[in-house]
């Protein structure tokens, strides 16, 4: 039987800050890899979106975007199957971008409680409009390949909502021309951060796909576990344990025994980190071979994102030419061969 959500577009993607780690893996990764078997998915490097709130670390981007494609590759997400661009090679999102910046007003972006924690997280005083219009922007980028669904964690939703409001105002102001995508709610809990913090390049919590084995036991024997927990006999708290999450999230059977063992007071915190780590090697062992593998052939990247490029391109011309003549602005509509 033929699979009718092939026919249906996903766009997700990231931010290339720096190499993905294992909270990208639990919150997206691993759920990509199996939906580029169900749909037609295009997964978007945003670089410009890095510009919003680090300006100052832009001759870092190149590297970061070669890094997430060894970390998309690494983990499975097959470009015969999925599409990955880079969005500043695809200068047509950018008019998209101005136009729907006309379809919303700049009260109504201000109000996006997701921006407002942004602000509020990241400590800029002055953000700029680039910050605050963002979400305007990342509407742009699902809109673009018209797409039907978009996977997001639950802070992300305002984002999404604000893109169908964009989409239903354009349909309804003009033609047709836009779906009105839906979010496809991540069910998997958030990984903490080794620390119990949210997990973060910048906050030195988070276990990457590439680092190696011994690094990942280091990061992994300094995660603070349940405080009261002192000597091998105490009873532990695994529900308050940020270890005991990871053995949640990777090694659910695992899990159930370290649980039973930890309240019971016959496994200690030094030992229980031990097998965590040993089982988490286990895990990326695959993972970094393939990634070392990958990091061989630094044209098979380039040629991959040349075919995303290429592709997306046309998908994203057909979507500005539709755009401009449903608003009677064709007479803007350039030269668009392939």
């Amino acid at each position: 039987m033929p699979n009718s959500n092939k026919n249906k577009i996903i766009l997700t993607g990231d931010r290339p800050t720096g190499p993905l780690h294992l909270g990208h893996y639990v919150g997206s990764l691993k759920a990509r890899v199996e939906l580029q078997d169900k749909y037609e998915c295009y997964f978007i490097i945003a670089d410009y979106q890095v510009l919003t709130d680090q300006l100052n670390k832009s001759k870092e981007i190149e590297k970061n975007i070669r890094e997430i494609v060894l970390d998309y590759l690494s983990v499975g997400i097959d470009p015969n199957k999925s599409t990955i661009f880079v969005q500043s090679q695809i200068p047509e999102i950018a008019e998209l971008y101005v136009i729907f910046s006309m379809l919303v007003t700049f009260a109504r972006v201000k109000r996006n409680p997701t921006v407002k924690e942004e602000i509020r997280s990241s400590g800029i005083k002055k953000p700029s409009l680039g910050f605050i219009s963002y979400p305007v922007s990342q509407a742009a980028d699902i809109l673009c390949v018209r797409a039907n669904f978009v996977p997001v964690g639950k802070d992300q939703l305002p984002h999404i909502e604000l893109t169908r409001e964009i989409a239903r105002t354009f349909n309804r102001t003009f033609k047709k021309v836009f779906p009105i995508p839906e979010p496809i709610l991540s069910k998997t809990p958030v990984l903490p951060g080794l620390d119990g913090q949210k997990m973060s390049k910048s906050r030195g919590n988070a276990i990457f796909l590439k680092d190696d084995p011994k690094t990942v036991e280091k990061k992994v024997m300094r995660a603070i576990t349940d405080p009261k927990k002192i000597h091998l006999g105490d009873s532990g708290r695994p529900e308050i344990c940020n270890i005991y999450k990871y053995y949640q999230a990777f090694f659910p059977e695992k899990a159930k025994e370290v649980k039973e063992l930890c309240q019971s007071g016959k496994l200690g915190c030094v030992e229980c980190k031990k097998q965590l780590a040993k089982m988490l090697n286990e895990f990326l062992d695959p993972i970094r071979q393939k990634r070392k593998d990958f990091e061989q052939k630094p044209k098979l990247i380039k040629e991959i994102l040349e075919e995303g490029r290429a592709k997306t391109q046309r998908k994203v011309r057909e979507t500005l030419k539709m755009t401009k003549e449903a608003m009677g602005i064709e007479y803007m509509i350039s030269n668009y061969s392939n």
